[in-house]
């Protein structure tokens, strides 16, 4: 009975084992990537990309951001080689690109990439391979031209004028997988090769549209069960920051936020942000130098309004107490047909003029870091609540500077930690104390033996 009892244990405990390895195996998901190549034709070079830290997967707003400075001096006649498939694992097993040249299937792409200084990105973003050629478009501001090689030879490209021309390139996995990339190569070669002979400057461009080996990855299976180790999984794409430069050409003020949200009279809030980080907002009337920054962000048809602004006016102070200079935000003002709201901005926002400014919740209702300038003032009509906002007026080189936090250091949570601690220490040192009082009696009676007798003097 008991080795029966044994042997259904058994078997009930192996089958919760594969239900668990099941449901496990199906949360999995595949994180697709796939390479990305990016080199010009001689005489021209790349501006240079800083390397991707270790596992990361460039996004497209990254893509897109480089593609930005990349185009200002490289050639606008771009080809970009759309594969069906392609990932890393392909240049490793047949090519000498990243690995032994011996009996390398791309011959003509390596060629193009010892004669010129190539970009690399080994893992790129799916979603972002399947947009690259939307990117090129907006850009380029041009739209893209599909052409078969055969045809290249018969079209007059204009060197003055940007163009797009994208040749599509079949692949398929197994057996066939290998000769398809030495075609594929070819196709590469008789395309560049027709541009040299027309004295046409060129930047290529070689991805695929999905990745041909998927790699697995586990980490969203413990984010569904409720459990994240390490880090959170990153996000695919991020919204690049609004950026000002100044009449040298330079940044000199960056803003990101997650939503900028306003509301008119009680109404339902309207985010900005959507208009804001697509590079189409207008930025005239901003205005930078050492000791005054202005953002002007310019929209239209904006809660039924024709014109709108949201402007912020920072300064930079010298503070003599802390013996530093000091980025202050002043004001945050709302433009709108004719009319202005201001906002006081003073009052916790500020930062070293060297770091940014960043902080969770920006607003003007509960913990106001916006106040109106005064009681009448067309600011009481309106609210504002910016979240996960960064600002950066001075001092900028590039990208933001360290972010100089609006929350303060013992939160409530640190709080509760530290008094649960002093609660618990104040138990422990107690207990200890009274372990320490604790005295045994020097003498004891025996219960076989006669009594003991305390005599009394009287």
């Amino acid at each position: 009975m008991m080795a029966e009892v044994t042997s259904r244990c058994g078997c009930a405990l192996a089958m919760a084992k594969f239900a668990v390895l099941l449901v496990f195996s199906l949360l999995c998901t595949c994180r697709a990537q796939v390479p990305l190549i990016l080199w010009t034709s001689d005489g021209y070079t790349l501006p240079t990309l800083l390397e991707a830290t270790a596992g990361e997967i460039v996004s497209g707003a990254k893509l897109a951001s480089y593609l930005k400075s990349a185009l200002t001096t490289s050639p606008h006649n771009v080809l970009l080689f759309l594969q069906d498939q392609l990932s890393m694992d392909d240049f490793t097993a047949y090519g000498g690109v990243y690995g032994n040249k011996k009996d390398s299937v791309f011959v003509n792409l390596e060629s193009a990439l010892q004669a010129s200084t190539p970009v690399v990105l080994p893992a790129l973003a799916w979603t972002a391979a399947e947009s690259v050629e939307e990117i090129f478009q907006q850009e380029l501001g041009h739209p893209a031209v599909t052409i078969a090689p055969s045809e290249l030879g018969q079209l007059q490209l204009n060197t003055a004028k940007p163009s797009l021309l994208v040749i599509r390139l079949p692949y398929t996995t197994g057996a066939q997988s290998k000769e398809l990339l030495r075609k594929n190569d070819e196709t590469i070669g008789y395309v560049l090769t027709i541009l040299r002979a027309q004295g046409v400057p060129y930047t290529a461009v070689y991805t695929g549209l999905r990745p041909s080996h998927v790699i697995q990855d586990t980490s969203m299976a413990w984010d569904l069960t409720g459990r994240s180790l390490l880090q959170a999984p990153s996000v695919p794409d991020v919204k690049p920051p609004v950026t000002f430069n100044s009449t040298e050409g330079k940044p000199c003020i960056l803003l990101w936020a997650d939503k900028l949200n306003i509301s008119y009279n009680g109404e339902a809030f309207f985010d900005l942000g959507p208009l804001t980080f697509n590079d189409s907002v207008s930025l005239d009337g901003s205005f930078c130098n050492e000791t005054v920054s202005r953002l002007v962000l310019n929209y239209q048809n904006v809660l039924n309004f024709r014109s709108f602004q949201l402007i912020f006016r920072m300064s930079k102070t010298f503070f003599p107490v802390s013996a530093r200079h000091w980025a202050v935000m002043e004001q945050v003002e709302l433009r709108y047909d004719g009319q202005t709201a201001i906002f006081n901005a003073s009052r916790g926002i500020y930062s070293p003029a060297e770091y940014s400014f960043h902080c969770q919740k920006v607003s003007s209702a509960q913990s106001p870091l916006l106040v109106p300038r005064g009681v009448t003032d067309n600011a009481t009509h309106w609210s504002v609540l910016f979240t996960d906002f960064q600002i950066q007026g001075f001092n900028v080189t590039g990208d933001f500077s360290y972010a100089s936090d609006c929350a303060s250091f013992f939160t409530p949570g640190i709080w509760m930690g530290l008094l649960t601690s002093l609660l618990m220490v104040f138990i422990l040192t107690y207990g200890l104390h009274m372990i320490m009082q604790l005295r045994t009696m020097d003498r004891f009676d025996d219960p076989k033996g006669p009594s003991i007798s305390v005599p009394q003097n009287e």
